[in-house]
């Protein structure tokens, strides 16, 4: 499926008495779509999350990308640091956006799943934790599952933990948080990649990895099988 015949348009998601901003884009034949939750001081914007959903809808899934904080709370956060860590905040807008997908005429019927980057993953694992028959699939990208662990156990949707081979502290996080999920679960570590996977051809193997993951979760045979 080509990424042309895929049109994003914006999206205002009301949450905590604020208007999250987003970005949606459906492919024609769509069955499931992806809600990214950035994480440490980025936004819908970021370059990293932008390609990885390039690729998911050239396999086929929705994506949204939104911010989970205001423009005014994003400023309070770049000199604090606090929000970005405020697990529970972004976890409740999160969902909010997954409620929102589940209500909305174009994304209603499609099977929902969360990508997380950093601080963003846990929130993506609260999420899935409290909507488990909605959340069908979990991807985290350089993740830190640490700070969702009270919710670990609770997550049923299939997850994956991508880390870099050379993010050593986030390797021994994600290692810790495999050991309290009990759902289908995988870590893979990708040899030569930091935390940012800024290194030549280390996103492309996230974005292959996540896509393969939300395909074979939210896909055709995973349409079917719920059907």
């Amino acid at each position: 499926m080509s990424e042309e015949e895929t049109v994003e348009r914006p999206v205002g998601i009301a949450r905590d008495s604020v208007s999250l901003q987003g970005d949606i884009g459906v492919p024609v034949g769509a069955t499931g779509i992806v809600v990214f939750a950035h994480g440490s001081g980025s936004s819908r914007l970021s370059p990293r999350n932008r390609f990885v959903a390039e690729e998911l809808r050239e396999s086929g899934l929705g994506t949204l990308l939104m911010d989970l904080l205001t423009p005014e709370e994003e400023e309070i956060d770049a000199r604090t640091r606090e929000l970005r860590f405020d697990i529970d905040l972004l976890a409740r807008r999160l969902i909010g956006a997954v409620d929102w997908l589940r209500s909305d005429a174009e994304t209603r019927n499609l099977n929902v799943g969360c990508f997380g980057a950093s601080t963003g993953a846990a929130a993506a694992l609260v999420a899935a934790a409290q909507k488990p028959d909605v959340v069908k699939a979990v991807v985290s990208r350089g993740g830190r599952p640490d700070l969702a662990t009270p919710f670990l156990p609770r997550v049923k949707a299939p997850t994956l933990l991508i880390v870099g081979g050379d993010d050593s502290p986030v390797i021994q996080m994600n290692e810790d948080a495999m050991r309290l999920l009990r759902c289908e679960k995988k870590l893979e570590i990708i040899p030569g990649a930091t935390h940012l996977f800024e290194e030549p051809g280390k996103l492309e193997e996230v974005a292959r990895l996540a896509a393969d993951w939300f395909v074979r979760y939210l896909g055709l045979d995973a349409a079917r099988a719920a059907a």
